[in-house]
């Protein structure tokens, strides 16, 4: 098999499994009700079938990235795309909310091994440069047209055929990866194995636990609730310890160091801001489409189809677009125009002759956003080392999924109890602020010293400004 050959297979399997992966965060959203009533589901228990996946999915991803440093990304990645293949079958097959609810937990578990072990396996594969911009760029790309593609499919397949084909589709996939990934992809970890900081990865798994929790409880009651506040309290207490933890242990789950450089700890806030912002606008205008304009959930997820092929060129265009910019130019750059294009749906009516404005909108919005987001994958996992890879990319794993989690969280306080057009009105707004608020941040943060040089705090590394 030729090098370019083995590429290509490589790049194909490990974006299949990405791009699946993404789905399963919305394909159930639009099919709840449906589920509720099939399998035997309160309306209040409802939400815990997203929740369980989220949990997992957020609140296991740093440690399952430091993991496959440690054991190989390669076996982690296989391993779990087995664990998401068995679930996928046992989801589709339940038939009571408790087996529902454990295979949509060991779905999110095997989200947490699979994404960062793909992202490791990738960066790891293709040398930093273009190659690794273009490949980055279309990860981007199929994770955020995932979130749009699952509501999409989740009413298609619950209209035509079953709900439960949202699980089956993932047991043919993982199939699939299972017969062509241990011919194509290659073993990486580093040539020593450290020890397992334990303390590290039990303080961090359960602080952010407890915040993805506490985040969705303020959804589902409100910010004031005893639960979100002791949740989000227990959260930020529990990272405050695994902070102390790793400056102490000697070979740390999270070296402080890597924290300490602008290009990763910078990128990744404006990374999960960027992925909040847009899968909460979907949330945003999911509502307006179905609650003012009457729309039926299928009808609302074809008209955000737009977005979905936006997020696709934009994936495509990051790459050139970095090219042109530097990462870190390009995602300000994402970040304004997705501001403006998100700012613009304030102007919604209540009427359908306001569609077109929101097709345009989103499909602009959907392209800026994935520049921005290829610019913070390229920003957070440039100039590290092979070793440190695994760690890199499971940070940026999970400021997406936090993101994908918090967004809607915070869009649902500022919404209320109100579906009233005012008030999506100033939802879209505040998501426009927080687009605003992260170019500001990455400008400053991960700005270029006018010598032509981006510094890396914490470390003596630099990297050439073009690239940065």
């Amino acid at each position: 098999m030729t090098s370019s050959v083995r590429e290509r297979l490589t790049l194909a399997v490990l974006l299949t499994a990405s791009f699946t992966l993404a789905v399963d965060f919305s394909i159930l959203n639009v099919a709840l009700p449906v589920i509720g009533a099939e399998v035997g589901f309160s309306l209040t228990g409802l939400q815990w079938i997203a929740t369980s996946f989220a949990l997992c999915a957020a609140g296991f991803t740093l440690t399952f990235g430091r993991v496959g440093d440690l054991f190989g990304r390669r076996r982690l990645f296989l391993g779990g795309v087995a664990v998401l293949g068995v679930s996928s079958l046992v989801g589709g097959l339940a038939e009571t909310p408790p087996v529902l609810l454990a295979a949509r937990a060991a779905q999110g578990l095997a989200t947490a091994a699979v994404t960062p072990a793909a992202l490791s396996l990738l960066t790891t594969s293709f040398p930093e440069g273009p190659r690794r911009e273009r490949a980055l760029g279309l990860n981007g790309a199929l994770m955020a047209a995932g979130f749009t593609t699952g509501a999409v499919a989740g009413g298609l397949l619950a209209d035509l055929l079953s709900w439960r084909w949202a699980f089956f589709v993932n047991v043919a996939v993982a199939v699939a990866v299972l017969v062509v990934g241990p011919f194509v992809l290659v073993e990486s970890r580093p040539a020593r194995r450290p020890r397992v900081d334990l303390p590290g990865a039990v303080t961090v798994t359960g602080g952010l636990l407890s915040l993805v929790y506490g985040l969705t409880a303020a959804a589902e009651h409100s910010w004031t609730d005893r639960r979100t506040v002791a949740a989000l309290l227990v959260g930020l207490l529990l990272l405050v310890v695994f902070w102390q933890v790793e400056k102490r242990v000697s070979e740390p789950l999270v070296p402080v160091a890597i924290l300490r450089r602008r290009t990763v700890a910078g990128g990744n806030v404006a990374g999960l801001l960027a992925f909040a912002t847009e899968t909460s606008l979907v949330f945003v205008l999911t509502l307006y489409l179905q609650s003012v304009l009457g729309f039926t959930p299928l009808s609302a997820g074809i008209s955000l189809a737009v977005l979905g092929v936006g997020t696709v060129i934009g994936g495509i265009a990051g790459p050139w677009v970095i090219a042109r910019l530097g990462s870190v130019r390009a995602l300000v750059a994402g970040l304004l125009v997705q501001a403006g294009a998100t700012l613009s749906l304030v102007a919604l009516g209540d009427s359908t002759r306001w569609l077109p404005l929101l097709l345009a909108a989103t499909f602009a919005g959907g392209v800026a956003n994935l520049v921005a987001i290829v610019g913070f994958m390229v920003t957070a996992t440039s100039g590290l080392p092979d070793g440190e890879q695994g760690l890199a990319t499971g940070l940026a794993t999970m400021s997406q999924q936090v993101g994908i989690t918090m967004g809607i969280p915070v869009m649902s306080a500022v919404l209320g109890l109100s579906l009233q057009l005012s008030a999506l009105r100033t939802a879209i707004g505040v998501n426009a602020a927080l687009c605003v608020a992260a170019a500001v941040l990455a400008g400053v943060v991960l700005r270029t010293p006018r010598q032509g040089k981006l510094v890396l705090a914490g470390s003596g590394n630099s990297a050439p400004a073009g690239r940065h």
